[in-house]
């Protein structure tokens, strides 16, 4: 695959000065009924700092006056939302938080002084007053003008540590080179090199060093005599960031009598000159020297280092040639299939997908019926995608280990299929097996990854549909759609958070064999470079790519249900339960009124529920297991104007997404879980209108309702403004479901036409294949028990016998064929319809 490339190019961004000063408080609440609060403010802006500030604390006062002022360098393309928490400070207990106010601080403009009064509670007239300065950053790094000669580092204990700042070796004043896609924005990266010298010492001195917010965040490095000189270590961060060097030397006993204590010493790094050695004096204990240089740039520094992660909704190159060759094989498929007089024209050509549902053994076994009945009636050539999720992405994965799957016949893989069904499961469960487990699990933890009970999950799957461990991977799947020979496969899953419930919080995140993305933000890494460790876009340590079954557990993930994922599926009720799960936020006013713009966020005050509701909510929301990957969103910060993007808007469907520090704070692992905790459909990728997806042929294989699933769907997809036909049946049509329902909007071009297969047992009970009916002796094998609570096709089920994974295959297998002339109708009247447009077109 070739290098990745951004839908914006590099822009120059300038960054700002803000000066926040905190003033006052009137009429504070008090923490409890006793005491009036002592109370102290903590400002957080974390795309500038990690580093939280604070004030003094003013005692026993419900007017408390600070009149502190505190700096910020912030990056005017990023959505910087600056929280000032209010808090009291005991000390016997842990300090009171009282609420906390989030302010977008893009409000303020460029050379303004603006003197705030924020209406925490009306009726009480509590306020914070607050002034806010933004000037251009011109003076250099904060807190160090250009031109001083020398800052002192004082370590506690004995020692003091020097770093001489020459003339210049501020930050200068020049727009910051940033990616961004309008949603994400990478920033620049800088990369410190520290080397220690063992000094006059001739002891082993150990170090810990950090820098907060970097990729490596804290390194230790081990001196074991004077004559050594350990290894540089290396932080990489982000460069015009108010980011610092930590170093600590563990406890020693000193040789007074003093007790232990800790040696350390803070090093600003925006203090430090880019290429450039700076060197700390020899001391008594070790000599330090630092380097910084510009990680992201080439090596003439006049070039941008490109980003690792593709930042773009468009589809990469991939897979808009294999939509190339595609078109051709579905072009004459589809001559042949309609009696066409002439050949089609590309763009005459119908993007067909096929999307299911899962449902373990029984979503795995009635997909097969369903490709085979494709197959046997020429449709499967017509096809250019397939979606599967849970259990027919065990179906998915099996089939593409072959490249030219969908040209053979079925039937024969059926024959393993069915083998792998009926065997017995046991040996998966053995103590030999778990050991085997065990060992595996071990290793990929050394290897990097962050192992949990779901790639358990994933062995135990490979143990039981495979008769030997399977090194297929993801991106081994590119053979079988290289020439367009087979449709390309897409996975899903939901990234979500921990203690948030999958319906106050979830992300769609795509897999094909070519790339693993987020719909939402529009970024995107290479499929085997999925679980690697990312920083702000770069790729920072390779991992081994993990081998389908792993993937398979997660993508399957049953175990990872919270409390309240299982109250909403059993009762979709949220009343009371929301109440002791979701925070309390509320837009508050400012005084003066700013003039309002489109991209600029409310301001918001967050109160916090007492103990007794954050125990209960960790309780409910807490999620025994899910699937952790690196994640590579690590670093990136959002767009100032991102909520206003028309991509992300599609996909900002929860409380979060107009939440900035929540929705991209920075979580290590990204985590995943079946998308069947929001609705059980793998549909969404579909719908990406890069795709141009035309006509979905839609599997249902869920155990429950057949209709509820494809309901929900269309209702979330209405709600986002993302096409999508009405597909809600009368209370009537759902007590005798048809086989097969098209559901389409004339006056929409926009909506692909929707084709859908309910999991149902209709004519088959009564005809062997379509047009021939079953003798007497033949009309057991049309009982096909799909829904009653002794069924054999429960989700539970780990095998089904021969006779039972014969009768669903069949029954998928008759459900296809036998409205063929449905499919075929709605598929010549596409092609028509893309024929008019293009006339229209042209004409216009």
């Amino acid at each position: 695959m070739g290098a990745f490339s951004s839908k914006q190019q590099t822009e120059p961004a300038p960054c700002s000065l803000l000066t926040v000063k905190v003033i006052k408080m009137k009429n504070l609440r008090k923490a409890d009924l006793l005491t009036q609060s002592d109370c102290y403010v903590t400002l957080c802006l974390p795309t500038a700092s990690v580093k939280k500030t604070r004030t003094q604390t003013v005692k026993d006062n419900k007017d408390p006056v600070w009149n502190e002022t505190f700096h910020f360098r912030i990056q005017n393309e990023v959505k910087n939302i600056l929280e000032l928490k209010v808090t009291d400070e005991d000390k016997l207990t842990a300090d009171d938080h009282l609420l906390t106010v989030f302010f977008d601080v893009s409000k303020i403009q460029l050379g303004e002084t603006t003197r705030l009064s924020f209406q925490l509670n009306p009726k009480g007239k509590e306020e914070l007053e607050v002034e806010f300065t933004m000037e251009s950053s011109v003076t250099g790094a904060l807190g160090f003008p250009l031109g001083s000669a020398a800052a002192a580092l004082p370590m506690k204990g004995s020692v003091s540590v020097y770093l001489i700042a020459a003339r210049g070796l501020s930050l200068p004043d020049v727009p910051e080179k940033i990616f961004t896609n309008g949603v994400l924005v990478a920033r620049e990266v800088a990369c410190l090199e520290v080397q220690i010298d063992g000094g006059r010492r001739k002891t082993e001195r150990k170090f810990t060093l950090s820098v907060g917010g970097s990729h490596e965040e804290a390194q230790n490095l081990t001196l074991r005599t004077w004559l050594c000189r350990a290894a540089p270590a290396k932080f990489h961060y982000v460069k015009y960031n108010q980011s610092e060097l930590n170093i600590e030397l563990p406890r020693r006993q000193l040789l007074t009598a003093s007790p232990e204590t800790n040696e350390s010493a803070t090093v600003p790094l925006n203090t430090l000159p880019i290429q450039e050695q700076v060197t700390i004096p020899p001391n008594k204990t070790f000599d330090l020297s630092v380097k910084s240089k510009d990680w992201t740039q080439g090596l003439l520094c006049k070039r941008p280092k490109s980003l690792d992660v593709r930042l773009g909704y468009d589809l990469c190159s991939d897979e808009k040639n294999f939509l190339q060759k595609r078109k051709k094989v579905v072009a004459d498929t589809l001559k042949s299939l309609l009696h066409l007089d002439q050949g089609l024209k590309d763009h005459e050509v119908p993007v067909i997908a096929v999307t299911t549902t899962g449902g373990g053994m029984r979503a795995l076994t009635a997909m097969y019926g369903t490709l085979w009945g494709l197959q046997r009636l020429k449709l499967l050539d017509c096809v250019s995608y397939i979606t599967g999720s849970s259990g027919t992405t065990w179906t998915m994965s099996d089939l593409y280990e072959d490249a030219d799957w969908s040209k053979k016949d079925l039937g024969e893989i059926i024959k393993k299929a069915r083998i792998q069904a009926a065997k017995s499961k046991i040996s998966a469960f053995s103590l030999e097996s778990l050991k085997a487990y065990h060992k595996e699990l071990c290793q990929r933890t050394i290897a990097g990854y962050k192992t949990s009970f779901i790639d358990l999950w994933g062995l135990m799957l490979e143990a039981m549909l495979n008769d030997g461990n399977n090194h297929h991977k993801l991106s081994d799947q590119r053979r079988a759609v290289s020439k367009g020979q087979n449709p390309l496969p897409i996975y899903l899953a939901l990234n979500v958070k921990d203690n948030v419930t999958t319906r106050d919080f979830r992300e769609w995140v795509e897999f094909t064999p070519y790339e693993v993305g987020f719909l939402k933000y529009g970024a995107f890494v290479r499929a085997e470079d999925f679980g690697s460790e990312f920083f702000m876009g770069h790729l920072m340590k390779k991992l081994p790519e993990s081998r389908i079954c792993f993937m398979q557990g997660m993508w399957s993930s049953i175990f990872s249900k919270n409390l309240l994922d299982a109250w909403h599926a059993a009762d979709n009720s949220e009343d009371f339960w929301n109440r002791w799960t979701q925070d309390n936020i509320t837009e508050i006013d400012e005084v003066p009124d700013l003039p309002e713009r489109p991209h600029e966020m409310p301001t918001r005050m967050f109160t916090p529920a007492g103990s007794l509701s954050n125990a209960l909510r960790d309780i409910l929301t807490d999620r025994p297991a899910v699937s952790k990957y690196h994640n590579f969103l690590n670093g990136f910060q959002l767009h100032n104007e991102y909520a206003q993007d028309l991509q992300f808007s599609k996909w900002k469907d929860t409380v979060l997404d107009e939440s900035p520090n929540q929705l991209r704070d920075p979580a290590d692992h990204l985590e995943l879980v079946d998308t069947a905790f929001f609705f059980d459909t793998s549909c969404p990728p579909l719908l990406r209108p890069e795709r141009k997806v035309d006509v979905i042929l839609h599997f249902n294989y869920t155990g429950g309702s057949q209709a509820k699933p494809l309901e929900r769907a269309s209702t979330y997809f209405t709600e986002q403004g993302i096409p999508f036909p009405n597909t809600l049946l009368t209370d009537e049509e759902k007590k005798d479901l048809k086989e097969c329902y098209v559901f389409e909007d004339a006056h929409n071009p926009d909506v692909p036409t929707v084709i859908y297969f309910p999991l149902v047992n209709d004519t088959f009970q009564r005809y062997l294949a379509p047009g021939v009916e079953r003798s007497s002796a033949e009309m057991s094998l049309g009982n096909v028990d799909i829904s009653s609570a002794f069924s054999p096709y429960s989700t539970r089920q780990v095998s089904l016998q021969d006779e039972d994974f014969n009768k669903l295959l069949n029954l998928t297998n008759y459900n296809v064929q036998n409205n063929a002339s449905t499919i075929l109708h709605v598929l010549h009247k596409v092609v028509d319809q893309k024929k008019q447009a293009w006339s229209s077109q042209v004409a216009s």
